[in-house]
């Protein structure tokens, strides 16, 4: 049976991957388009998909003319039933909700201490 994928952005706890992998899962770079950190998430598709998501909430707002917004982000994730954990301290959870009310049910809004148990139960 293949190895589950996480992919990451940029800036992504370099302690919650190490964990990831040594709890046998495969840790992917994702770029935002802009970044380029490794694959661009805008170019998902059922072949190369991700069982998991990772990243801060910054690395999927993007400004007005860029190419890829949230909106691709989320469509991606509901197309392909891909979990997005985006890492956003607790007490700014309301103001991350503000800025995302399109944000299907498969997005969750996490406090990075809590990330980790979140992608484990995922991934289970």
């Amino acid at each position: 049976m293949p190895r589950k994928a996480v992919g990451y952005f940029e800036g992504t706890d370099s302690r919650l991957l190490s964990y990831l992998v040594m709890s046998g899962y495969d840790t992917i770079p994702v770029s935002n388009g802009l970044d380029n950190h490794g694959n661009c998430v805008g170019r998902v598709t059922q072949q190369n998909r991700f069982d998991l998501l990772v990243g801060y909430l910054h690395k999927i707002t993007a400004q007005p003319d860029d190419e890829l917004q949230c909106a691709d982000v989320f469509h991606i994730c509901k197309t392909y039933s891909i979990p997005l954990l985006l890492e956003v301290p607790a007490h700014l959870h309301e103001a991350a909700r503000n800025l995302l009310p399109e944000a299907p049910s498969m997005v969750e809004l996490l406090d990075p201490a809590h990330t980790l148990d979140r992608a484990l139960e995922l991934l289970a």
